[in-house]
């Protein structure tokens, strides 16, 4: 059965909405419902891990609930680590719908992981997720005591939205002179936050956890004002040349059903054109979001673990491939 035939049905047992036609405005909170029981995976082939605990750290304007995941012989002392953020549009997601990918990136990379939870749209408009992810990276880069991260060997990691925060750091990092992250691991990233409603797209990349009307949804809850939409914090694709120098090396993967994945693919070449090492991988028979359903795909569980690795011998944790 192909994957798309497989999410048909499991989002009919789960009696779950179609993500692809339902205008959600005015329905926050039945969205995040159906968002957490199609992302929330309950599998019987987790990697076990040494260590999962809940923390508390700072975010821009108070603490921050995350999550910390160490590997089996993790060891002691400064180890490579990814600093995660979840998807969901700035408006959905948190810690546990994306804690089996955490799971599996930290068994797979073998580092250490801290996963994010940010504050959400509407509730929190722009640019408040920007600067909790800003305010969780200084946090994670100065507290090796707590976390045993190395400070110098810490990649950004994130899918959809996450992505963008992931590489929002890079970028203002690159501005500010602030500690540069390793390495950026951009899972499906959203890279602009204008319009995808203009786009030319088949029936397979309308999506099943993005949309037009959805695109429109999540940007209208989490931007207030339109001129805001190009701003280069919350849409990379648009920054500055200058912002795009010296960045830290990059790992791209992209879905073939996804109506982001033509800005990914620009993001990587404008990283690329600016001298910047960068990979990318792309799943053709994907849709946005599928690292969320390993409960029903192996093939997602293999495409996680796949970006583990590449993470984990980019930061020196697993032995380069030398074939």
């Amino acid at each position: 059965m192909a994957f798309n035939d497989t999410m048909r049905s499991f989002m009919d047992k789960m009696k779950l909405p179609d993500f692809t036609t339902m205008d959600w405005k005015g329905s926050t909170e039945g969205l995040r419902q159906a968002f957490y029981k199609a992302s929330r995976s309950v599998e019987s082939d987790v990697p076990e891990l040494a260590e999962i605990s809940n923390l508390i750290v700072d975010g821009a304007d108070g603490p921050l609930k995350a999550r910390y995941y160490a590997p089996l012989a993790a060891g002691v002392g400064p180890a490579p680590a990814i600093l995660f953020f979840h998807g969901g549009g700035f408006v959905l997601g948190d810690i546990d719908s994306h804690d089996v990918i955490c799971r599996r990136l930290a068994a797979s990379s073998r580092c250490r992981v801290l996963s994010i939870e940010y504050r959400l749209a509407p509730e929190n408009k722009f640019p408040t997720a920007h600067e909790d992810a800003a305010a969780a990276w200084r946090w994670a880069t100065t507290r090796g005591d707590i976390l045993g991260f190395d400070p110098d060997r810490i990649a950004v990691a994130g899918d959809s939205a996450g992505g963008n925060l992931a590489a929002y750091i890079a970028q203002e990092m690159n501005r500010t002179g602030g500690p540069m992250p390793a390495y950026q691991l951009l899972l499906y990233p959203l890279v602009q936050f204008v319009d995808i409603r203009t786009k030319k797209m088949s029936f397979q990349e309308g999506g099943f956890f993005i949309s037009p009307n959805l695109f429109d949804y999540f940007r209208d809850s989490y931007i207030a004002d339109e001129v805001d939409r190009m701003d280069p914090r919350v849409s990379p694709l648009f920054a500055e040349d200058d912002d795009f120098a010296g960045l830290p090396p990059a790992h791209f993967v992209l879905c073939g059903w996804d109506p982001l994945k033509d800005e990914g693919k620009a993001y990587a070449a404008k990283l690329a054109a600016h001298g910047v090492p960068v990979t990318i991988r792309e799943h053709s028979g994907m849709v946005h979001g599928f690292m969320n359903m390993t409960a029903i795909s192996k093939p997602a569980r293999d495409a996680i673990a796949d970006a583990g690795i590449v993470v984990g011998r980019a930061l020196g944790r697993l032995e380069p491939d030398l074939s």
